[in-house]
């Protein structure tokens, strides 16, 4: 188990500021909690405010973990998952997920059935679905690198049919190609009013990268870069806030080294791309979602826990 000690004073050490803008974001007397721990690889988290929980997968454990905020009590919400790995809501409430082992995206109906939505492209098989969101007309929009089909870890070694790329269902269900052209594309999110889409290339050489877009009927334009994670960062999934702050899962990229010490965590960046925040984690931190009553409490899912802040800002 990963040793955390819960911070005794205010403000919490582990919130770092980088740049005064980080100032108004963060809460004074808040500090990070843990949750729950004792997972294999946490990834994805959703939060089901009509329910009062928060869905995190755990992939290599082939589960759906759903935690209770009224008893915070952890229970398996499902298993098998097929390896899921990015969680997320339809504009009906409905649970999306990311399947590693069946290649698929799938929803999960008011009833508990089952619906796919995408597991083709031009008749052949998608790679393993990795992060998805869904935009404000209803349309799916998800990465599906190769990451789960490499090994046994994540999914079952397949081969791959398609080039890595990112994908939009539109809500009439067609699925469409959009890009073809990253190197593992990974967490993706929508700026605040649409008009941007934001795209993490996790194998781009020789730093992972940010990209923004212009969003506009379903079309992508004008790519240009935002963030360049120079050293040993390594971007994976992240949130926007209703500021437009992107909240990144961060963590080490395999260098060794003093560099990569205390990289662990939560980088904060401004629409801008500026790095204005850090929150460290004693884990490497793979994705991040916004809930609670008011969606100011950030979920981080980091490699074996899953931990919460309240911060002094909403997700969009």
């Amino acid at each position: 188990m990963t040793a955390f000690d819960p911070s005794t004073r205010y403000p919490d050490p582990r919130i770092e500021v980088l740049h005064e803008r980080f100032r108004a974001l963060r809460l004074y007397s808040s500090t990070v909690e843990r949750l729950a721990t004792g997972l294999r690889w946490a990834e994805g988290p959703v939060w089901f405010g009509d329910g009062r929980y928060l869905l995190v997968s755990d992939i290599p454990n082939n589960r759906i973990v759903r935690w209770d905020e009224c008893s915070g009590a952890v229970s398996d919400f499902r298993a098998p998952s097929n390896n899921a790995n990015g969680l997320g809501r339809d504009r009906q409430g409905r649970l999306l997920a990311c399947e590693h082992l069946t290649r698929r995206i799938t929803r999960t109906e008011y009833d508990g059935a089952i619906t796919v939505l995408a597991d083709r492209h031009d008749g052949k098989r998608l790679n393993s679905p990795n992060d998805i969101v869904c935009a404000a007309d209803g349309s799916v929009w998800f990465t599906d690198p190769s990451f789960g089909i490499v090994g046994y870890w994540e999914g079952e070694p397949a081969q791959q049919e398609l080039p890595h790329a990112v994908y939009r269902i539109a809500p009439d269900g067609q699925l469409k190609q959009v890009l073809a052209d990253l190197a593992g594309p990974n967490g993706l999110a929508f700026s605040p009013d649409g008009s941007l889409l934001y795209l993490i290339e996790s194998r781009a050489v020789p730093h992972r990268k940010i990209w923004a877009y212009d969003h506009a009927g379903g079309q992508l334009s004008n790519q240009r870069l935002l963030v360049d994670a120079q050293g040993p960062g390594a971007l994976d999934g992240f949130a926007v806030d209703v500021q437009g702050n992107l909240w990144c899962g961060w963590g080490t990229s395999g260098a060794a080294g003093a560099e990569s010490e205390g990289m662990d965590g939560v980088r904060v960046f401004a629409s801008d791309g500026a790095a204005i925040g850090h929150i460290h984690l004693p884990e490497r931190c793979a994705n991040v979602c916004f809930g609670g009553r008011h969606r100011n409490r950030l979920f981080m899912a980091a490699s074996h826990s899953l931990y919460a802040l309240y911060v002094n800002t909403q997700g969009a």
